[in-house]
């Protein structure tokens, strides 16, 4: 199966076959990434849009860095300084952008299903860059592939994530594709941020992180999203951390090989202390590297690339 074409509005539109096709293709886009010329002419000619509604700096600029270094041309749109301002809408926009010879667009928004509404008016690729709680499909992905470049395999793998569950786009998309992939996950936080039938997700939920970390491979930290919460979910950060926060002592619980990963960016002394984040196992900084990486290869793919835009 091939991924050409194909718009990315979660991991449930990929194959295993695919998601595995990426993981090679971002492998060999590491490697453009450490030369001292960082680029390739794979999508000359092409246009890629990052629509943008919502407040991003990690993974807009690495969508916009990823483009850049496939020599593809970049259109920037920024809804606080658009025609949107002016009451222009939303499918008016998009067929004015359109005009403008876009190829793919990477969306934004704080509303689900948005980039489903996109692919109304355009017949370009659409790629989902998180819409409201549903989906993250390409920080699935970059996780994912962290996982696979540090242990081989994602199958057998046992991950916690833990946190803010209920608010996390990110851990929905991550648990889709690392169940797909065969990997054993459980989520793990406090009951008021599960979400509703959290059960039926085919996958373990644990309520004590103490037990959900024991002899895992790798443990997920999760950003506690202030800004999506209109409830008390927990009475305080501290006592969030003192339950929940990812420490030394937690780390010790899983297997000597584990790592520590977050999606960013982190409340350091809520979800997780300074000597977890910084430490040897600490897999956070590698994940940004692997972004820009695991966004070229989707660029790459979906837009059709061939073998000759790698070399």
């Amino acid at each position: 199966m091939s991924v050409a074409g194909k718009d990315i509005f979660d991991v449930d539109s990929l194959s295993r076959k695919e998601i595995l096709q990426i993981f090679q293709t971002t492998k060999e886009f590491k490697e453009v990434l450490k030369r001292p010329i960082k680029k390739v002419p794979a999508l000359r000619g092409k246009t890629v849009c990052t629509l943008f509604f919502e407040p991003s700096t990690r993974t807009r600029m690495s969508f916009e860095i990823a483009a850049k270094r496939l020599n593809a041309d970049i259109v920037s749109f920024s809804a606080s300084t658009s025609s949107l301002k002016k009451g222009e809408s939303f499918k008016d926009t998009v067929k004015t952008l359109d005009a403008m010879g876009v190829d793919l667009y990477v969306i934004r928004h704080k509303e689900p299903g948005s980039p489903m509404m996109l692919k109304r008016y355009t017949d370009a690729i659409i790629v989902n860059a998180g819409d409201g709680f549903r989906a993250h499909p390409t920080q699935a992905i970059l996780d994912g592939y962290t996982m696979w470049e540090k242990f081989g395999k994602l199958e057998g793998l046992n991950v916690v994530i833990v946190g803010d569950i209920l608010h996390s786009r990110v851990a929905r998309s991550n648990a889709k594709l690392l169940n797909k992939m065969g990997a054993n996950v459980t989520f793990c936080g406090p009951k008021s941020m599960m979400p509703l039938g959290v059960e039926n997700y085919g996958l373990e939920v644990s309520y004590d992180v103490h037990e959900a970390v024991k002899n895992v491979e790798v443990v997920m930290g999760l950003r506690m999203q202030l800004e999506r919460q209109t409830g008390g979910f927990f009475s305080t950060l501290d006592e969030y951390n003192e339950f929940y926060g990812i420490t030394p002592d937690i780390m010790d619980l899983a297997k000597n090989s584990a790592i520590f990963m977050h999606p960013g960016p982190m409340n350091r002394g809520v979800e997780v202390v300074s000597k977890v984040a910084d430490s040897k196992g600490s897999k956070v900084e590698e994940q940004v590297t692997n972004g820009v990486a695991t966004r070229m290869a989707l660029l790459y793919l979906t837009l059709g690339g061939d073998n000759n835009g790698n070399s």
